[in-house]
């Protein structure tokens, strides 16, 4: 009996954050935030949408994922580019279902070895949700661009099968929510996980998703 993480895997501006706000049922979820070095985009409210944290506190802090997403065009004087899931973040929240929005598998790679480290492999399934991009992806992403190198940053961090496949993972569901496109096997999964919350509630039980679902 088991409870999930749904893995919202792909490049900027492929829906995945559209799809987790306005697809996913209210309270079935919990969205995993990552603490991140950019600067705060308007629109945007401290663990809200992140924690805006400084270079020191990637040095200091227990994370479950790691990114230093401009690493290979990063020189002296530039600011790192930074993104990681707090341990914070995960401990308190266990026991619930997540979603965790990330570009690249390596990162899906990261989390899984974190929880299966830590013996909580037993209580979650790991489902791998690839969100493909409309072709205007990087104008889209471009309009975005707040740190420096952003072009050649998110043309290096990729999304193929080919990144899967190096970090041993296979996608569960493929998604072209921008087009209208969703993977019918995926709703379906999200209906069974949604009924079982109602029923839950219903009988102020707590029974974790089997697996097999």
């Amino acid at each position: 009996m088991k409870n999930t993480i749904l893995f919202c895997t792909g490049l900027s501006g492929c829906g995945k954050t559209y799809f987790i706000k306005n697809t996913l049922p209210d309270g079935l979820f919990y969205n995993l935030k990552s603490a991140t070095t950019r600067d705060m985009r308007a629109g945007e409210v401290e663990a809200r949408e992140y924690y805006f944290r400084d270079e020191e506190y990637f040095n200091n802090t227990p994370l479950v994922t790691k990114l230093w997403v401009n690493r290979d065009f990063w020189k002296p004087g530039d600011k790192k580019w930074m993104y990681g899931v707090p341990e914070t973040e995960v401990i308190p929240n266990l026991g619930r279902n997540f979603t965790y929005d990330v570009i690249q598998p390596r990162y899906v790679r990261q989390m899984i070895d974190w929880f299966n480290m830590h013996g909580l492999d037993s209580a979650y399934v790991y489902k791998i949700a690839w969100f493909l991009p409309p072709k205007n992806n990087f104008e889209i992403a471009a309009a975005r661009a707040t740190m420096p190198n952003d072009s050649a940053v998110r043309h290096a961090n990729t999304c193929s099968i080919e990144d899967f496949l190096d970090c041993d993972l296979r996608p569960d569901y493929i998604l072209r929510p921008i087009m209208g496109q969703m993977d019918g096997r995926l709703m379906q999964y999200i209906g069974a996980l949604y009924d079982d919350m109602l029923w839950r509630r219903s009988k102020g039980a707590d029974r974790p998703i089997s697996n097999s679902r």
